[in-house]
């Protein structure tokens, strides 16, 4: 948190200096929404701005920590328009003049702390007590994120949609996520093709994958079975649809001779696929072992 100092608080969550807590809140909402790792997974500094944002939210949403933060950020502004004013000349006199009147004070306070390291020691506090607001504005967040890709707030109208839950058991080595992680999940799927969105649900064991093309997500479906020691189970949401209409005889028998011969050669590509894979990783420990 100590480049958070150096930072315009309210200017990062977007809000001006006289906000409310209401407003402050409101503002990281939307700000954090935009930015939110799982839904700019190939954007690497999602991450890192979603957590200065958040680190921020406990500052301004702190009474002391936000009082010692508005006296440094006021005294800066101050400072700032004083020299702005002077010229060059007048500026190392300025500075001059500063300097003497810090040794000044410090001498005078006699171990007092400036309005800096106040401000230092209420970040410092923060971030080893946290925030409980800031983990409940995190959490919503990334409940709304969730809701807004699931197929009960989503409309899933046509075969072109593109998204599909994902189900796992929980395992003893790891009960809380069964051996997947959002990143192990995004290179499982990653290789039918492009992630518009990938999202781990809150409740654990459960995710929901959203493809850029459709052919990516059925081929997904069909063909992804995750770890061996525990398998993925995969949904696609477009399926609901499809199977909401009894199909007449003719159309059956043709979508069996169809389903068939997809299968056929999704079963090919599966092999072919997880056949790379296997020479890639055996290159890979070949090169390890050089």
């Amino acid at each position: 948190m100590g480049d958070l100092m150096d930072l315009d608080l309210y200017d990062l969550i977007g809000v001006a200096p006289t906000a409310s807590l209401d407003e402050i809140k409101s503002a990281y909402r939307k700000k954090a929404l935009s930015c939110h790792p799982d839904k700019n997974p190939d954007n690497p500094k999602a991450n890192e701005i979603f957590i200065q944002l958040s680190e921020a939210l406990k500052v301004l949403t702190d009474e002391k920590a936000k009082d010692a933060y508005d006296k440094v950020l006021k005294a800066k502004h101050q400072a700032k328009i004083r020299t702005s004013q002077l010229d060059e000349k007048r500026k190392k006199f300025k500075e001059d003049l500063d300097a003497r009147e810090e040794e000044y004070n410090r001498s005078k306070n006699r171990g007092g702390k400036t309005d800096q390291q106040k401000l230092k020691e209420e970040i410092d506090r923060l971030q080893k007590e946290g925030s409980r607001l800031v983990e409940e504005e995190k959490e919503a967040i990334r409940r709304q994120i969730y809701e807004q890709l699931n197929a009960k707030n989503v409309k899933q109208t046509t075969p072109g949609e593109c998204k599909i839950k994902i189900k796992w058991k929980p395992s003893k080595d790891d009960p809380e996520n069964g051996g997947y992680s959002y990143n192990k999940l995004y290179v499982i799927l990653s290789k039918y093709g492009d992630i518009e969105a990938l999202v781990i649900s809150p409740n654990k064991c459960r995710a929901l994958v959203e493809f850029k093309e459709s052919s990516a997500a059925e081929l997904a479906v069909q063909c992804e079975i995750g770890l061996a020691e525990n398998p993925l189970k995969l949904e696609g949401l477009w399926k609901k649809k499809e199977s909401s209409k009894p199909p007449t005889p003719a159309t059956l028998s043709a979508t069996l001779h169809a389903d068939y011969e997809n299968t056929v050669l999704q079963n090919m590509k599966r092999a072919e696929e997880r056949r790379r894979i296997i020479e890639q990783m055996k290159a890979e420990d070949e090169k390890d072992n050089i």
